[in-house]
């Protein structure tokens, strides 16, 4: 059963097939129009902002915190109870260096605000922060998608690999539409979302 959303749609393979469409467009037009560049860097505010512009026309609640308890297998996100306080102490977290940027963008996968979108947002966040503060942003195409997702399942633990995956895959081309959108796939892809591309999408 797809979850409650704006389009009416009841299939969940329907469903997903108009969240890749609309939200990759959306992406794209967040890169178009510079408006990744106006959102607060490193907060969650900031982080709601993406998410609330991707996912805004398929679901009542973008851009706000869930109000149900989520697990992945057999790891659990952190609880509602305790939601908006660890997403307060993720935004008081140093992000100077890389190693600090990663920490605190595991810090916000664990958290796991959303009830749905969260890796999607997370990573075009991420990418912000490293650009405002390094100058770089990462080059997803180059990420393979079972070493990522292996390495996140492993980063509460110990974020050395995710660390050592992704530094690999920085780049200075930071206004590149090109790696922009192919990264904007290849986030989508670790998600299951490989439909469409999104250089070739028609809003």
């Amino acid at each position: 059963m797809a979850l409650e959303n704006k389009l009416g749609i009841t299939d969940f393979s329907a469903l997903a097939r108009e969240e890749e469409r609309i939200s990759k467009a959306k992406a794209l037009e967040l890169f178009e129009k510079g408006l990744l560049d106006t959102f607060e860097v490193g907060t969650f505010q900031g982080l709601a902002q993406i998410h609330k512009y991707l996912f805004d026309e398929i679901y009542d609640f973008a851009g706000h915190l869930r109000t149900v308890n989520m697990a992945k297998g057999n790891f659990r996100f952190a609880p509602v109870l305790y939601l908006q306080s660890a997403l307060e102490t993720i935004g008081r977290m140093p992000q100077s260096t890389f190693d600090e940027i990663i920490a605190k963008y595991v810090e916000m996968n664990i958290a796991h605000p959303f009830r749905e979108g969260n890796g999607r947002s997370t990573r075009l966040w991420l990418d912000a922060i490293l650009k405002k503060e390094l100058g770089k942003v990462i080059d997803w195409s180059q990420v393979d998608k079972e070493d990522y997702l292996l390495a996140m399942e492993r980063s509460p633990v110990k974020d050395v690999e995710i660390k050592i995956l992704l530094q690999g895959a920085l780049t200075d081309r930071i206004n590149d539409r090109e790696v922009y959108m192919k990264g904007v796939d290849a986030s989508y892809h670790y998600e299951g979302y490989d439909i469409y591309k999104t250089a070739d999408i028609k809003k």
